[in-house]
């Protein structure tokens, strides 16, 4: 269990100088399992700004052990192509990958394969994708960025395309651009959620791999080369048949943004991108 407690303020050389206060609570479980020589380890938590409304201790304890106690006899499988789903907690990594290669940084730096991509299609057609600054409790809420510049609500993407970037006052410059008021990063984006949960995404993906752990930074932002260590579960039939484990997941940012098959309503809130479960048509999956 723990908490934090903090005060931002922003003060420059125009003049601006304003702040606030925030907090943010956690109660974390971490597990390992055995049976004979086999252990495997898992773990859940929940965050808030208010203690309130964080989970119950003795639900999260329970769900960390049965996440552990479900990946013993975890085993390979082989090389294949198959859909893949991110669980809800490893899929706002892959907005996380977004919002880098739309940043200002790396399209001054031209070290992003989405150059030049604003008003261009780079999510499937049913992905929309909002920045709401100003939410109630909201882990990336704030009025100003870290320029002090006011931050406003906005479309980042409708039906796909993509509405604007993340910029700074600096990063704008560079670019010829207007800042967007994101110095500091993005401000909570939210992923409009499909019709099904978890469980209605495993349907209907009918056969191939569940993710719940990746492992490893293998993400070249340059060409958008997307290879990671995973875990998870292999699925047959749209139920989860046996755990998996030392496998890796490869595919191209490009091609898996373009690719998302769904979104699930199963969002976890645990940081400033709110996004439920996705559904992937492809990636490779390298096994033994």
């Amino acid at each position: 269990v723990s908490m934090q407690e903090s005060h931002f303020v922003s003060a420059n050389s125009l003049g601006f100088m304003a702040g606030y206060a925030s907090s943010r609570h956690y109660i974390s479980c971490s597990v390992i399992a055995g049976e004979g020589d086999d252990m495997q380890r898992d773990d859940w938590y929940s965050t808030k700004r208010d203690p309130a409304e964080l989970a119950d201790p003795a639900e999260i304890g329970h769900y960390a052990a049965r996440r552990a106690l479900a990946r013993l006899g975890a085993r390979q499988i082989p090389t294949c192509e198959v859909p893949v789903l991110f669980e809800a907690p490893l899929a706002a990594s892959l907005i996380g990958s977004f919002v880098h290669s739309v940043s200002g940084g790396a399209l001054y730096r031209k070290s992003s394969f989405l150059l030049d991509s604003l008003g261009k299609q780079v999510f499937a057609p049913h992905i929309q994708i909002s920045e709401r600054p100003f939410l109630p409790k909201g882990f990336a809420s704030g009025a100003f960025d870290d320029d002090g510049v006011a931050t406003r609500d906005r479309e980042v993407i409708i039906d796909g395309v993509l509405q604007g970037y993340f910029l700074s006052t600096y990063s704008a410059r560079k670019l010829g651009m207007q800042t967007t008021g994101n110095a500091g990063g993005s401000h909570n984006l939210l992923v409009k959620p499909g019709e099904h949960n978890l469980e209605g995404l495993l349907r209907q993906m009918d056969r191939g791999l569940l993710v719940t752990e990746l492992l490893g930074h293998g993400v070249n932002y340059v060409t958008g080369d997307y290879s990671r260590g995973a875990a998870g579960f292999w699925v047959e039939n749209g139920q989860i048949q046996y755990p998996v484990h030392e496998i890796t997941i490869a595919g191209n940012l490009r091609d898996m943004f373009m690719g998302i098959r769904e979104i699930g309503n199963d969002v976890l809130v645990r940081g400033s991108k709110q996004c439920g479960s996705i559904l992937l048509d492809k990636m490779t999956v390298a096994g033994a």
